[in-house]
């Protein structure tokens, strides 16, 4: 069982992704740290030296070798990572997809002072999000398995609501489940 997760800079991918894998007990990967941790800098610092699609190209294939693992995990995938064709047809293939949708206002009340962000250092951050939104939605629904709208739950129940989904889909067991839905928070 490999769960992914896509959706925009700030929609939750990496806080939801630790939170489901603390709960479902499965190795936590978070593809934009393991590339840092690959290329041994900063993905910002990388994508003013080198460009946005030599980052794309070790992009793709770090999430293609974790995916390639084969092992139970939690993945949550950049921003960009639906841009290419090759990186949705794997996820879509080798993971159950849940793409966390926010509306590029609630994203960028999340993000408003955030400075790590390359595509979001311009003058106008949220007309940026919005041009975002509107090419990547379409994306992530196609890539998607399941659409989960980050509004208003907290983590935990959005991790739960998450869990209590792919339970009704036979993803995860109703035992793996009952023992984590409604357990206390870690």
């Amino acid at each position: 069982m490999t769960i992914a997760l896509v959706g925009m800079p700030g929609g939750g991918k990496s806080t939801v992704g630790k939170q489901l894998a603390r709960q479902l007990q499965v190795p936590f990967v978070d593809s934009d740290a393991e590339i840092e941790r690959q290329i041994g800098m900063p993905i910002k610092a990388f994508f003013e030296r080198e460009g946005e699609a030599s980052f794309r190209d070790i992009e793709a294939r770090v999430i293609a070798e974790l995916l390639a693992r084969g092992t139970e995990l939690v993945l949550a995938t950049g921003g960009g990572a639906v841009l290419r064709e090759e990186n949705r047809a794997a996820l879509h293939q080798c993971a159950t997809v849940i793409y966390l949708r926010s509306s590029p206002e609630e994203l960028f009340r999340r993000l408003r002072h955030d400075t790590q962000r390359p595509l979001l250092q311009v003058r106008d951050p949220l007309q940026k999000l919005r041009e975002l939104y509107h090419v990547r939605d379409p994306l992530y629904r196609r890539v998607a398995h399941y659409v989960m709208e980050t509004g208003r739950p907290s983590v935990h129940a959005l991790s739960n609501m998450i869990l209590m989904q792919l339970e009704l889909a036979g993803v995860v067991s109703p035992e793996r489940v009952a023992a984590t839905v409604g357990a206390e928070r870690g």
